[in-house]
């Protein structure tokens, strides 16, 4: 099933995880437990991360198909296109549709951290837009992609990453997942944006708790996302208080949450970090 078809379909909010393989020394196991105890939500789909540079391919299609036949659960596997060529995407696509897997979170991605030769003048691949077009024409797949509330690090304007992502949308897109904030009216105002320029498809909100101040820290660095005072103020009064921290970071999602779906949102995508206990009670505390 392709995943557009739950938010043309559903009569409430569609839910969806975002969950990632664990690391090499750690049993892919481990991941099928988290699974286990997160199925009682009953979320619509769970999309499944992809390392950079590819460096978790194989387990991305090992978990997404896991779920799909193990669980019922339908999966979005994502898949970064920059490290790769061509031939090797063409490859991967086909596994992904060998596997049972009919939806991809298509992303241009990092390069590895060590790979130096990675300049631009040897990349097949500069866009997530040429991986939508290819993916667009290998097979029937269902496509998400990213976007970005408060624009791409990498842009120099909001109005031009508009621009580009309507380009990503033209190519094949039938769902747009946003990138984590906490300032709600940057999303609603963002989605206002979109709308004027002819972008259609459902733009869900993606949300991540913070429930560790020093893993945040260094994803604020990484993606340019703004902080809010209210957020601020619980970052430095609990940032070296972990239990504490992590109270007060459900309370905030759970709010965040209550108030996106005060705003008719077409669905919520909770980036999990792989924390059942703490995602289920943030689900609950908004109704979920």
């Amino acid at each position: 099933m392709k995943i557009i078809e739950f938010y043309q379909t559903s009569q409430k909010p569609v839910l969806s995880l975002e969950i990632f393989p664990p690391q090499a020394s750690y049993p892919v196991e481990s991941i099928f437990e988290t699974i286990e105890e997160l199925k009682d939500l009953r979320m619509d789909y769970i999309s499944v991360t992809y390392g950079a540079g590819g460096s978790t391919r194989d387990r991305t299609v090992e978990i997404a198909s896991g779920i799909k036949r193990d669980f019922g659960i339908e999966t979005l596997a994502h898949l970064t296109c920059m490290a790769h060529s061509r031939q090797e995407v063409d490859k991967i696509l086909e596994t992904l549709w060998e596997e049972g897997i009919r939806n991809i979170m298509a992303l241009r991605g990092d390069p590895p951290a060590d790979d130096e030769k990675l300049d631009s003048a040897h990349r097949e691949y500069h866009y997530a837009r040429e991986l939508i077009e290819d993916a667009r024409q290998k097979a029937d797949f269902g496509i998400a992609a990213a976007a970005y509330p408060e624009g791409h690090p990498e842009c120099r304007s909001l109005g031009d990453d508009l621009l580009y992502l309507k380009q990503k949308v033209d190519a094949g897109v039938d769902v747009l997942i946003t990138q984590f904030f906490f300032d709600n009216r940057k999303f609603l105002d963002f989605v206002d944006r979109a709308l004027r320029i002819g972008l259609t498809c459902p733009i869900v909100p993606g949300v991540m708790p913070v429930l560790n101040a020093k893993q945040i820290g260094r994803m604020l660095s990484l993606s340019g996302a703004s902080v809010t005072a209210e957020l601020r103020r619980l970052l430095d009064k609990y940032g070296d208080q972990p239990e504490d921290m992590k109270k007060a970071g459900i309370e905030y999602a759970s709010r965040q949450l209550e108030d996106l779906l005060i705003n008719r949102v077409p669905g919520i995508h909770l980036y999990t970090m792989n924390k059942s206990r703490e995602i289920k009670e943030i689900a609950a505390n908004a109704g979920l």
